[in-house]
């Protein structure tokens, strides 16, 4: 793969209206902008990150978590620009990779648009619905692939088609975002059918088309049938925010009590060898508050991994622009903070994801968005019943629910469905179980 390829303004759907000249905000962060200014990233803000919505302590959703994304991301990219003017590029290809903050910003913004509200709990309910719950009854009339994008519902895939898919009423390539923000955004550039036992990949069938698209003028080359090479700035977007959901939540389940000042300490302080650890620790000690005292471990923990999550990606550019390197950046760091990230992990699967606070989030997610994928399929599959008008007259006209396939008919429920916020899900729910009134 070539940066004059990989790095291009061109807009998917507007591909003829691209003339090149220079404006005063480049296209990459005019991509940038009309993300921040998008509804999809508005909802974000009430969507569920890992820990319930905020009562009286306030955690991160996902809209605070892409904008510490986001922020991460660029400046593990400003990293990687200090390091690669050592790399014998020319001129043109040094002037090229100046966008690379940007490119990688914007992809850090749009990572989170595709996820289902109540946390990654939502994807897992879709797609046991279909593999083990009512929509099983469906598989006769979907191809094996359709059938794969289903079982293995993927909020990454999911952000590509809200991206890219022209939703009745709007214009044709979607955001018309540029081939490179699309491309550095597809962690898993690959067909449902290669997901894997971790259910991971990029583009559904109906988006198919418009990734190759993507690839073909970016130069990534298609390493399998359905199998494309990563473009390399994923792996900026994708330390970003590991470095990120890793870490935050650490500090949240500190504020909710879950973790004491103690042990959050000790996770943190983790990353460091020892004089660098004695240091932070004596600077804890001119902190009295509890949350400060994280909040400065944090701080240092986070600059420590984005300037070697940037050593990581310089140092291995070879094999990655070869298409060949699939590891994640964090596993490609110096091995004690490799330890650090590991030992984090383990404490956020055995203590964090399954405290209380967090399951109940599951539980509900799991009811509410069960019941409602029971009468919206059920609504648009048999629209000629008295309640599917009634239910389908109040549904937003840019989703297909009077698609001519199948496969579209379901799309157009999981869109509807996957772009609610926490809040509207459960408010909907309500209404239609008659729990719920509108005031008179």
């Amino acid at each position: 793969m070539e940066w004059r390829r990989l790095i291009i303004d061109r807009r998917l759907g507007l591909e003829e209206f691209h003339d090149g000249n220079a404006q005063i905000r480049s296209e990459f962060q005019r991509d940038y902008d009309r993300m921040i200014f998008s509804s999809p990233f508005r909802r974000l803000q009430n969507k569920t990150q890992v820990f319930p919505l905020p009562g009286s302590v306030f955690v991160h959703n996902r809209l605070t978590h892409s904008l510490e994304v986001s922020t991460v991301g660029r400046s593990i990219s400003r990293e990687v620009i200090l390091r690669m003017r050592d790399k014998g590029l020319d001129n043109s290809e040094l002037n090229l990779i100046e966008n690379i903050p940007d490119i990688v910003a914007t992809a850090c913004l749009c990572h989170d648009l595709g996820n289902p509200p109540f946390g990654h709990s939502g994807e897992k309910t879709i797609s046991t619905w279909f593999s083990e719950g009512p929509g099983a009854i469906l598989r006769g009339e979907l191809d094996s692939q359709q059938w794969s994008d289903l079982i293995n519902f993927e909020g990454n895939a999911n952000s590509f088609r809200l991206l890219t898919h022209q939703f009745v009423g709007r214009r044709k390539g979607g955001f018309a975002m540029t081939y490179s923000t699309l491309g550095a955004l597809v962690k898993y550039p690959w067909t449902s059918e290669h997901a894997g036992s971790k259910g991971k990949f990029g583009f559904f069938q109906s988006e198919e088309e418009s990734y190759r698209k993507v690839a073909d003028w970016l130069g990534i080359p298609e390493t399998a049938p359905g199998v494309f090479a990563r473009h390399p700035l994923v792996y900026l977007m994708e330390a970003a925010d590991d470095i990120c959901y890793q870490i935050m939540d650490i500090e949240d389940a500190h504020r909710l009590s879950i973790l004491s000042t103690e042990e959050a300490s000790e996770y943190l302080l983790g990353f460091f060898e020892t004089p660098r650890r004695e240091k932070l620790f004596r600077g804890m000690g001119y902190l009295s508050d509890p949350n400060e005292k994280i909040g400065y471990l944090r701080s240092n923990v986070i600059g420590t991994l984005v300037e070697n999550s940037a050593e990581a990606f310089v140092n291995n550019i070879e094999p990655i622009m070869r298409g060949e390197k699939t590891a994640p950046l964090v596993q490609l760091l110096p091995q004690h903070l490799k330890k650090g990230y590991e030992s984090c992990s383990d404490l956020a699967f055995n203590k964090i994801y399954c405290a209380p606070h967090v399951v109940d989030v599951d539980l509900a997610g799991c009811r509410i968005i069960s019941y409602l994928l029971d009468v919206l399929m059920d609504a648009v599959m048999n629209p000629d019943k008295n309640y599917s008008q009634l239910l389908l007259a109040r549904m937003p006209k840019q989703y297909d629910f009077n698609s001519t396939s199948v496969y579209g008919k379901i799309q157009s429920v999981l869109d509807h469905v996957s772009g609610m916020t926490d809040v509207y899900a459960l408010d909907l729910f309500r209404k239609l179980n008659g729990h719920s009134l509108p005031a008179v």
